[in-house]
């Protein structure tokens, strides 16, 4: 097939290179910028902006699958009193306008990749699943609901297959934001003060996101669903950094103080939604994925942990 990626970062960076080195497909890239790290047997094309796609509908003539990893994710520092306004120019007129011009052009199957914070922020007594109501909290979760919705109008409307998958945090070689910075912290050599965090956090390995993309790029049973993904293993922050620690070759050394001292200090720091994220409970049931096209992860969440940690040392260096 012939495949169009939006993104070249983090996730679309190893999502291309395994694309191509199955050598089963031919893919062009999009993105913002040229990335040097991509296989040559891609062909990069660069957009400035991904809401507005004039000069795209002509590269969309020969695709038969588009995956559309491309999106605004962190807030920037501005002064709009309305922070939704950006993320929905990008992610939801963006996406949309991108997914027309791909239904115009007879493509087959656009594969949007979203997030779980459509389903919400927390758990409590249950994981999510794909069945839940959507309850997004912030202007990010918003903008990705809003265009799950347009892109399965746009789907009944032309009979183009879209395919839907929300992960988690993602982690894996190259990862930033705070997975990174709970990386540095695992790597220091002294005591730790997260010993006695007990609650449970779904997460999915870079290498098992991608290859479910992959799985669902021409599987039959995954058309027109949505999928919520993940390693298949929760870990509580204590596990987390004990498995962390273990790959640096470092005992644990985790001191157990009680929770309600973290959120205690988030309130009086004004750190509460931090706190609350690191010790609160985030899960999901992806049975659906098993059951549906009989997908399970390749890489286990010990053997993730481990490759992420030797790509930080191996860097450092």
């Amino acid at each position: 097939m012939n495949i169009l990626i939006t993104g070249t970062g983090f996730l679309g960076e190893c999502l291309t290179n395994k694309v191509c080195s199955s050598a089963r497909h031919q893919v062009v890239t999009l993105s913002r910028k040229y990335n040097p790290s991509i296989k040559e047997s891609a062909s990069q094309k660069i957009v400035e902006d991904i809401s507005n796609l004039a000069d795209a509908t002509e590269m969309l003539g020969d695709i038969d699958v588009v995956i559309h990893t491309m999106a605004r994710v962190h807030i920037m520092l501005n002064n709009d009193s309305d922070p939704i306004v950006e993320f929905r120019r990008v992610n939801v007129d963006g996406t949309l306008e991108l997914a027309r011009r791909a239904a115009s052009k007879k493509v087959k199957r656009f594969i949007f990749i979203s997030s779980l914070k459509v389903n919400g922020e927390s758990t409590n007594e249950k994981p999510f699943t794909e069945q839940d109501k959507a309850l997004p909290e912030d202007p990010y979760g918003i903008s990705k609901m809003e265009a799950e919705d347009g892109l399965r109008a746009i789907a009944e409307e032309t009979g183009m297959e879209v395919v839907i998958i929300r992960p988690p945090l993602i982690y894996g070689p190259g990862v930033k934001a705070n997975f990174l910075k709970l990386i540095k912290i695992a790597a220091l050599p002294i005591p730790l003060p997260f010993g006695a965090v007990n609650n449970k956090r779904s997460m999915v390995y870079l290498g098992n996101l991608v290859d479910f993309i992959i799985t669902s790029i021409d599987h039959p049973a995954a058309a027109n669903q949505t999928f919520l993904i993940s390693d298949g293993e929760d870990l509580s922050l204590t596990s987390l950094l004990k498995r962390m620690r273990a790959a640096f070759n470092r005992s644990p050394l985790l001191i157990p103080i009680p929770v309600f001292l973290f959120k205690f200090a988030g309130t009086v720091t004004g750190k509460r939604n931090v706190i609350d994220r690191l010790t609160g409970n985030l899960q999901i049931d992806s049975a659906k994925a098993r059951n549906l096209i009989g997908w399970t992860p390749p890489f286990t969440i010990n053997e993730g942990i481990v490759n992420t940690i030797n790509a930080y040392k191996n860097k450092a260096k």
